[in-house]
């Protein structure tokens, strides 16, 4: 029985195997893929930006008084712009050094001075010390320029202020430090003298002064504006003919005034510039002419200059030998007297007259063509050995002619010009000779002074003489 139990069960489970077989096999189930492993965002690093030049100044301890300096002038928003710039920043000592008060002077009047000193500081554009030392200068936004110079490997500015730290970097430009504070030259120049001024501290310039003051025109001279003034020295007006200046003293209002007016021209004109000019117009309203003669400056044919370029605060001045007249004021030469008829008014010289009509040369004096006459007065025929004038006119177409001959030159030599001369060629044939002593007195033949020159005539000129000249 035991063994019939056993047998059906065996059955049973070999069934069941059978069974089991038949079955299909199951689909494996894929196994899903891990989701993949999102990266972190990064966060944002931001950039580091340098500061402006402004903000290093602030955060540096050494700028303490220009940062002050550049708050009072208001150009703060100026050196935080984008620029780019470069400052030449002086330290607190540099400031310090300068005279006591200076500061707090400056700090008072912001826009003035203090403006302008800090703007002398600043270059509009970013130069590094490595192209700082290939300059001689660098203009400012002051409109100034700087000087630059390398002298035993440091760098000198404007001869005296070293650079001490180079190429300190900011968004806007570039720090170099300094030792001192930079002033602009239009700031440290010597306060000049006026024209009025000046001419009242020189001796020579007197006659001019009593001129100026007497016709009111020293305030003119003395005040703001630009002239460049002729000057006339002492000579030049003791050179018009006797009693002119007491006349003009006289009436201030009129032709002195029309002729100082007539030295003074609009503008400053330096030397260099009046050699390449052919005129110019006076305040008095009419021009004088000007020419180069053997590199001398000429005004109107006869004044030379004889010193340029004296500056003053308001123009310059350029010293003259003569005195110039308006051309309105000069008589025409249909107005002018001969040469006969000069020497006929002034009883100086009625031997020389008596002379003249003796040898039968009035109407050649007193006719067309150009002489230059040396006149000798009354005193000088009448210091000729006694006797001698009574034998000349007695035979006048002898001696007496020759000696007249003797004083006149073909053409109008004015005074100016004689003094350039070593002689004079006269009508007679035979030379004078002409020497300038070292006092300024012009001697003819060694002994015989010209006491007065430049009389104008329409025929011609005559200087007077002190003695007579023979042959």
């Amino acid at each position: 029985m035991k063994r019939l139990t056993l047998l059906i069960t065996t059955l049973i489970l070999g069934m069941l195997i059978v069974a089991c077989g038949a079955t299909e096999e199951p689909t494996p189930t894929p196994m899903p893929e891990p989701d993949p492993i999102a990266e972190p965002t990064p966060e944002p690093v931001e950039e580091e930006v340098a500061p402006t030049i402004v903000e290093i100044a602030v955060e540096d301890g050494r700028f303490t008084t220009l940062v002050a300096a550049v708050q009072a002038a208001g150009l703060v928003d100026t050196l935080n712009s984008d620029g780019p710039f470069t400052v030449f920043a002086p330290t607190d000592d540099a400031f310090a050094a300068l005279p006591d008060g200076t500061i707090e002077s400056l700090l008072e009047d912001p826009e003035g001075a203090l403006t302008q000193i800090l703007l002398y500081h600043v270059v509009g554009a970013a130069v590094p010390a490595a192209d700082v030392v290939s300059l001689d200068s660098a203009t400012t936004v002051q409109g100034e320029e700087i000087s630059i110079e390398v002298v035993d490997g440091s760098v000198i500015l404007n001869g005296e202020v070293e650079v001490i730290i180079t190429d300190i970097e900011a968004s806007n430009g570039i720090i170099h430090v300094i030792d001192a504070v930079l002033l602009p030259p239009s700031l440290t120049a010597e306060e000049l003298p006026s024209i009025a001024e000046i001419a009242a501290s020189d001796e020579n310039f007197s006659t001019l002064v009593a001129a100026l003051d007497a016709a009111g025109l020293v305030d003119v001279l003395a005040g703001e504006g630009e002239f460049t003034v002729f000057a006339p020295t002492n000579d030049a007006f003791a050179a018009l003919p006797d009693g002119t200046v007491e006349a003009l003293l006289e009436d201030p209002e009129g032709d002195l005034t029309q002729i100082l007016l007539y030295h003074v021209v609009d503008g400053v004109a330096m030397a260099e510039a009046v050699v390449e000019l052919d005129s110019v117009i006076t305040i008095q309203g009419e021009a004088i002419s000007i020419e180069i003669v053997d590199g001398s400056v000429i005004l109107n044919g006869e004044v030379e200059v004889i010193i340029t370029d004296i500056e003053a605060s308001n123009g310059v001045i350029h010293v003259i030998d003569g005195v110039l007249l308006p051309p309105a004021m000069m008589p025409e030469a249909e107005d002018l007297q001969t040469i006969a008829e000069i020497a006929a008014a002034d009883e100086n010289f009625s031997t020389l007259v008596a002379a003249l009509e003796a040898a039968g040369l009035v109407e050649v004096f007193a006719g067309e063509g150009e002489f230059t006459v040396f006149a000798p007065t009354n005193d000088a025929f009448n210091a000729l050995p006694e006797g001698a004038i009574p034998a000349l006119l007695e035979d006048p177409e002898g001696d007496l002619t020759n000696i007249l001959l003797y004083h006149v030159v073909e053409g109008a030599v004015l005074a100016e010009t004689v003094v350039t001369l070593d002689a004079a060629t006269t009508l007679l044939g035979e030379d004078v000779t002409i020497t300038v002593t070292e006092d300024g007195r012009v001697l003819l033949n060694d002994s015989v002074e010209v006491i007065i020159t430049d009389i104008i005539a329409s025929n011609g000129v005559i200087h007077v003489i002190d003695a007579v000249l023979l042959p």
